[in-house]
């Protein structure tokens, strides 16, 4: 049967790679802090069960050193050229874009017709259907560009030396997320709303509620992370249980006005700051200065949504 202990052992190989790459890629001035980076993180998929807490507190410690030290360069790996690649998507066009739509619908055969086979972890079918997806993508890409052996993990280093340490923050900020919410943050913030919440007024506590949302998504860059600590503080003690409301309506709504935070903050990495750096931008809060202007209207809504629909 396969586990998800082997999507992690292809995580790790795949970051492997990229560590034995970098090291030998002359082009990066910084190879060696790339090499350390992604080496790092493929132990962390190889042996992360075995190193237990403190040693995987060490592994974080010597990722955020390496980043802090502003030890990781970009190479410039030779791959195809670009006279190559024009050629290649002029004579096939849009048919290029057919391998990648191999992954979803692998996941989604997968995840319908695998589940109960016995073939795959009933309970991972999803995650490992989408790297059986990858792995076949890849072999079609093989078979049919004819790519250099090493392209595909070449290709891969540069985008990841591209994104750089912010590949790896959305995994880190889910993580603190968890800690604030074991540490008690939400029962501390919903003490201080209490006191700040004028007595009976319903929308100053829907309006305490989804601002805090986007606020606290602004800190930890993720609305999944916010969204224990806010419905802990405010969502449930005093929007379900003292107003009566629907908690259905206020998390699902609460959770949109999270996600307008997300769209005004660079610690959404993966949405803010990855985009930019793809792209080139000269500016990198290039992609946050452009969504202010939705975020915040949506945000009002979602606060309005809230008030309307969930206390009728």
């Amino acid at each position: 049967m396969i586990t998800l202990v082997w999507l992690y052992v292809l995580a790790g190989a795949t970051f492997a790679a990229f560590a034995v790459l970098s090291l030998s890629d002359r082009t990066n001035r910084k190879r060696f802090g790339n090499a350390a980076f992604w080496g790092l993180i493929a132990i962390s998929f190889f042996f992360g069960d075995q190193l237990g807490d403190f040693g995987n507190g060490l592994l974080v410690t010597g990722l955020v050193a390496l980043a802090g030290f502003h030890l990781l360069g970009r190479g410039d790996p030779h791959t195809t050229g670009p006279e190559e690649r024009a050629e290649s998507a002029e004579r096939r066009g849009n048919k290029l874009f057919l391998p990648a739509l191999i992954i979803p619908a692998t996941a989604l055969l997968g995840t319908l017709l695998l589940k109960d086979s016995g073939l795959l972890d009933p309970k991972q079918a999803t995650l490992i259907s989408l790297g059986l997806g990858v792995l076949i993508a890849l072999a079609v890409c093989y078979f049919w560009l004819r790519p250099p052996v090493l392209a595909p993990l070449q290709e891969g280093r540069r985008l990841m030396d591209s994104v750089g340490w912010a590949a790896v923050l959305p995994q880190m900020l889910a993580a603190l997320g968890a800690v604030f919410a074991l540490a008690g943050v939400g029962e501390v913030v919903g003490g201080i709303a209490g006191t700040a919440i004028p007595e009976g007024s319903l929308f100053a506590a829907v309006a305490a509620y989804a601002v805090g949302m986007a606020l606290f998504t602004m800190i930890m860059g993720n609305a999944f992370a916010a969204f224990p600590v806010m419905t802990a503080a405010i969502g449930l003690p005093i929007l379900v249980h003292k107003f009566g409301g629907d908690p259905a309506i206020v998390c699902a709504i609460g959770m949109l006005a999270g996600f307008c935070g997300t769209l005004m903050t660079p610690m959404a990495a993966n949405f803010n700051i990855v985009p930019a750096a793809l792209l080139d931008l000269k500016d990198r809060n290039g992609v946050i200065k452009a969504q202010v202007g939705t975020a915040l209207p949506l945000l009002l809504a979602n606060t309005l949504l809230i008030y309307f629909l969930a206390f009728r």
